[in-house]
């Protein structure tokens, strides 16, 4: 995953960036959590006390010099002893998280560390996970518990009645572990109350790793027309919205549109989502990539699909906090919760873990007109259609439809729309 680029952005811009990113992604409140960052002179930046979170300037981040010395025009975060105390045990960690997202506060107060292997990609992001018992927050005690979590080599705690902490090589590496837990807390939350959720066996963790088929060959020339950079413009701007609305995290997720016949251009492989840039989308053609970039690890899929598939011309394979509820549990999710999601779904059927694999037929012979979505348990949701807006309209539907049929079963029994109701839809709406 690409870093930022600690050697232009200053630790208080860094530090301003992640906390606006985790307030305005409903991780954090006004008031809670703090973020610093250790720099190469072992001053360390961090977020100031009692100061809004939705409105932290640069100018709000306080120093505290190697020497002890604080300089800011505020307090520094009441909790930054435990921060100081996490630098010192463990010198590779250069940047540390400390927030109360929702459901990982959930974790922590029925005394639980999420099981990551939930989903393929967070055994690797997360690491395994520490849990640190209570202590006043901001005390030394509370410093000591979870410096020890830490000397452990644990790089994410869980602190009980409290939240969470993470630390990273950087800030990137620390923001990307906390998303990607606070993800995988709210998917076993969501997958429990509409079943029980499956979790993955470490040797599918591998067999995941491991399939991911060749690097294509690289093309000897690269021709960037209007059209094809349009395309970017476009992709970077759905894949940003996805991130900005909670249907793509950090660590997956990826987005492609049809060029020309089976050409195509996609999202890369080692980019953190939100700060992808159209300079690195990666343009298929002829069946060889752009030089010098990894596109998804996803590539041969997308290929194929519109290899076979002449009518889409534009695909999304993410993960969503609800419909990846159904997908840990294998439920299958009734769209006809409202007319229109039905209109746009028809059926999405789920698909068992490793039918994304190189090589494997099981999505190829399903998507249709008439399918065009499929959620692959314990991974992912892929939307197909024509037109790229259309189809992330199609993905929130169905974010949505997921959504409504998660709340609702904690209301009662759920009635969907009935099948001459759906007849009727049918008629009117998708007869030749």
């Amino acid at each position: 995953m690409r870093k930022l680029n600690t050697k232009l952005m200053h630790p208080r811009d860094q530090i301003t960036m992640i906390i606006d990113k985790i307030y305005r992604s409903g991780m954090t409140t006004t008031s809670g959590g703090n973020i610093s960052i250790i720099d190469e002179s072992g001053d360390v930046w961090v977020t100031p006390s009692a100061i809004d979170k939705g409105t932290l300037r640069p100018s709000d981040i306080i120093c505290v010099r190697k020497n002890g010395t604080i300089e800011g025009r505020h307090k520094p975060s009441s909790e930054y002893p435990f921060h100081i105390a996490i630098y010192k045990c463990r010198p590779d960690i250069k940047a540390v998280i400390h927030a109360h997202p929702p459901a990982l506060v959930s974790f922590s107060i029925v005394r639980q560390i999420p099981n990551t292997n939930v989903i393929p990609q967070a055994k690797h992001v997360c690491g395994p996970i520490g849990y640190a018992p209570y202590k006043i927050p901001g005390s030394d005690l509370l410093g000591e518990v979870i410096a020890k979590e830490f000397d452990k080599g644990f790089n994410a705690v869980i602190m009980e009645n409290h939240g969470t902490v993470v630390g990273g090589s950087d800030l990137s590496d620390a923001f990307q572990r906390f998303e990607t837990l606070e993800f995988c807390a709210r998917t076993i939350i969501f997958g429990n109350t509409i079943g029980k959720p499956n979790y993955l066996e470490d040797d599918q963790i591998a067999e995941f790793e491991n399939q991911i088929p060749g690097l294509l060959p690289e093309m000897e020339e690269v021709v960037y027309s209007s059209d094809e950079r349009e395309i970017r413009e476009l992709i970077k701007r759905i894949v940003h919205r996805a991130c900005d609305q909670g249907l793509m995290i950090s660590s997956y997720g990826t987005v492609s549109v049809r060029w020309k016949e089976n050409d195509f251009l996609i999202t890369p492989t080692n980019v953190a989502r939100w700060d992808i840039q159209n300079k690195d989308i990666v343009q298929i053609k002829g069946g060889k990539r752009e030089p010098g970039k990894l596109p998804s690890r996803a590539t041969w899929l997308h290929q194929e699909i519109y290899r076979l598939n002449p009518k889409i011309n534009s695909i999304i394979l993410t993960q969503t906090p609800y419909l990846m509820g159904y997908s840990v549990t294998g439920k299958k999710i009734d769209v006809r919760t409202i007319p229109e999601s039905w209109i746009f779904l028809q059926d999405i059927p789920n698909v068992p873990f490793g039918s994304h694999f190189a090589g494997s037929t099981v999505i190829l012979n399903l998507l249709s007109e008439n399918t065009p979505a499929i959620i692959i348990n314990n991974d992912s949701v892929l939307v197909t259609g024509d037109k790229l807006l259309g189809t992330f309209d199609r993905l929130e539907v169905a974010e949505f439809s997921a959504k409504s049929l998660t709340l609702g079963a904690s209301l009662g029994k759920l009635m969907p729309i009935n099948d001459d109701q759906v007849e009727d839809l049918r008629k009117k709406f998708l007869s030749k």
